[in-house]
């Protein structure tokens, strides 16, 4: 279930886009102000943020300019009720992936959603490297240094959910939902020893990681 941060300050815009999106399949955070949006985005992984530009404390232009500065990847898509080109042009040079004009059409917005989350989906190659390591998605394989190495499913699944939210810290409660699913009964015990033994197949020097790393009382972060 892709997850998105709705970030506008008109209620009305704000709750019909979040109930739009739900019905879409998404799970969605909405926010209302540009300090808590640029603060949010860095907290918690999220598949998309859905910016506006007009917002209390810091506007939609600075947020994104904050957000790719971080080094943060996530697909955005700014909502703007202004129609000059430059705008449009500013918003794309800071980063922005697409751009909305108010008023829309929520199935010109759900379109656009789409499509980004398409586009970002794309972008992890058929055979990722990190280090010497290298995860052929074709064939589902690890290989280190050349020499495929044994992986279970799930720690495969973990891997790619670990590769494609790359930078991003992932709560275990968000590794539960992606990697077993929601129906199935996981202690957070599993998921750390699970992680445990990934390491010791990605990782130069398992004991001290460098590449999976704990983010205290948050979750997990990949940087590979």
């Amino acid at each position: 279930m892709p997850r998105i941060l709705v970030v506008e300050d008109e209620p009305p815009i704000a709750s019909g886009l979040e109930d739009d999106l739900k019905l879409e399949g998404y799970e969605v955070e909405v926010v209302s102000d540009g300090e808590t949006a640029s603060r949010r985005a860095r907290e918690q992984s999220f598949d998309l943020i859905i910016l506006d530009v007009m917002l209390p404390h810091k506007d939609g232009f600075e947020v994104c300019r904050e957000l790719r500065r971080a080094g943060l990847r996530t697909p955005i898509i700014l909502l703007t009720a202004k129609t000059q080109e430059s705008d449009k042009v500013l918003g794309l040079e800071l980063g922005a992936d697409d751009y909305v004009t108010k008023p829309f059409s929520p199935r010109e917005l759900r379109a656009r959603v789409k499509a980004a989350l398409r586009r970002a989906a794309g972008e992890i190659p058929e055979i990722y490297r990190f280090g010497e390591v290298e995860v052929d998605f074709s064939r589902c394989e690890l290989r280190r240094a050349g020499e495929a190495v044994e992986m279970t499913p799930i720690e495969f699944r973990l891997l790619t959910t670990f590769i494609r939210h790359r930078h991003h810290t992932l709560s275990r409660d968000r590794l539960l939902e992606e990697v077993w699913g929601h129906e199935t009964f996981v202690t957070d015990r599993v998921v750390d020893t699970h992680i445990t033994n990934l390491r010791k197949k990605i990782e130069p020097k398992p004991s001290e990681p460098q590449l999976l790393i704990s983010v205290r009382g948050m979750g997990y972060r990949f940087d590979g």
